[in-house]
């Protein structure tokens, strides 16, 4: 398993807090799905006034590891003012970048991104940066301290899947050493485990499970499809082909005169 700034969790699946039915709802897809990594978006909880409180508890009762997020930040002193209240309200090195460059897409400034994870890793945050599967500016978020790179699968909560699969698996060749999670567009257990299977270290969701049916069960299917692509993964799969080749041996086959 990946080491994510010295922490090294059993279950790659790093799960979102926002949108769930109810508490009870979240604290259970939590438990089934067996994340020992949350993300809580301050900004979200803040908004909430006393509910925070209430929230803060549950998340403490859980006993997981929290992620604050940047969420909903536009600017590099919008991040990193949010970050630094984030350090000081839930006790952590840890925060999840997220600074958004396009209304519509949500997708990340690169630009600014790379900035602010520089201003953040010189005074001590451990930055794990939303970005774009960008070969050029994942180096130079790794220039600027971040150890942990987290691509867009595709944009937030259109639970597309994969978008571009060859910049993913490029991206994961060019670093074979950097711990990857892909973050953001995953809406099916299927697209968790194709992520896994290309041999990214995790997986971070949050609509998919949270506007389920079920979320609970959904939660424990992304559970169980990330432990498949896992295997698989180890297990280093067949190389794909472009024509047929026979399972059944000929050696042996009667042949007519």
């Amino acid at each position: 398993m990946a080491s994510f700034y010295g922490f090294e969790p059993k279950n790659p699946l790093f799960l979102g807090t926002a949108q769930y039915p109810s508490p009870a709802i979240l604290a259970d897809a939590v438990r089934r799905s067996g994340a020992e990594i949350v993300t809580v978006s301050l900004r979200r909880e803040a908004a909430n006034g006393g509910a925070g409180q209430a929230f803060w508890g549950l998340i403490r009762e859980l006993g997981v590891r929290v992620l604050p997020n940047t969420a909903g930040c536009h600017t590099v002193k919008e991040a990193v003012t949010t970050a630094e209240m984030a350090r000081e309200v839930f006790g952590t090195d840890w925060i999840k970048l997220e600074l958004i460059g396009e209304d519509d897409t949500l997708q990340p400034d690169v630009i600014a991104l790379v900035e602010a994870a520089r201003i953040l890793a010189d005074d001590g945050f451990q930055v794990f940066p939303y970005t774009t599967e960008d070969l050029v500016v994942a180096g130079r978020l790794l220039d600027a301290g971040c150890e942990v790179l987290m691509p867009w699968g595709a944009p937030i909560g259109s639970g597309r899947g994969l978008n571009n699969p060859y910049g993913l698996r490029s991206l994961r060749q060019h670093f074979p050493g950097v711990p990857l999670v892909v973050d953001a567009g995953i809406g099916l257990p299927s697209h968790a485990a194709q992520a896994i299977e290309m041999g990214y270290d995790g997986i971070l969701l949050n609509t998919a499970v949270a506007k389920a049916g079920d979320p609970a069960a959904m939660a424990e299917a992304f559970a169980l499809a990330i432990r498949a692509g896992r295997l698989a993964f180890e297990a280093q799969p067949m190389e794909a082909r472009d024509m047929a080749a026979p399972s059944t041996p000929v050696m042996g086959k009667a042949f007519l005169a």
